[in-house]
């Protein structure tokens, strides 16, 4: 399963829509694509919302759920709340732990970060899309036979040295409740609840 970017197929760019962005996402079995709303107003998630015809497909906007879910048709079910964290981006020169080796390639706005065992076999991964001065960071999975040794951040601070390369000074992502903790550790702050839901009709 090693080698190359095939394990993971790479997500289109982001595409803009009168609410904030549409990403495409490919090869995941549980969301086929994501609309990200900076700001929650209510014209806002139900445009969006009127939008999907397509199960799976998921939103993402900074508000408590129960603030949002009288504004959504039926088939919109909540997920989970996460986390909305930003951070200013500072280098640090990651090298990669003992027995692994890293490969950063960029695809349009996409860079992917890989991190490979000894048989060549991918350990850690993680991609960020640019948006000028900010990016976001996404999609940052850690094998089970590799946690627990440093991959994880290693992947984020090797993401957040190509931005700070590419001319980017903020980081921004959304987070689960076990990922906030890796972030935190990071310099990573929570800055508002992140409300997540999915059109299941």
């Amino acid at each position: 399963m090693g080698g190359g970017l095939g394990r993971v197929p790479a997500d289109a760019p982001p595409v803009e829509k009168p609410w904030g962005f549409y990403v495409e996402v490919a090869g995941n079995l549980d969301e086929v694509g994501r609309h990200v709303l900076p700001e929650a107003e209510e014209s806002l998630v139900r445009s969006a919302a009127a939008s999907v015809s397509v199960p799976r497909t998921w939103m993402k906007t900074p508000a408590e759920p129960e603030e949002i879910g009288s504004w959504l048709p039926q088939g919109w079910a909540w997920e989970e709340s996460g986390h909305l964290m930003a951070v200013d981006l500072m280098a640090t020169n990651p090298v990669a732990p003992q027995g692994y080796t890293a490969t950063v390639e960029t695809m349009g706005a996409v860079t992917y970060a890989r991190v490979l065992d000894a048989a060549g076999e991918q350990a850690a991964q993680g991609q960020m899309a640019s948006l000028g001065e900010a990016v976001v960071v996404d999609r940052v999975i850690t094998e089970e036979a590799h946690r627990r040794r440093g991959l994880g951040g290693f992947v984020m601070r090797t993401l957040a040295d190509r931005a700070l390369e590419e001319g980017a000074v903020l980081g921004v992502l959304g987070a689960t409740d076990a990922g906030r903790a890796l972030y935190e550790t990071l310099g990573w702050k929570k800055h508002t609840t992140l409300a997540e839901c999915v059109y299941r009709p």
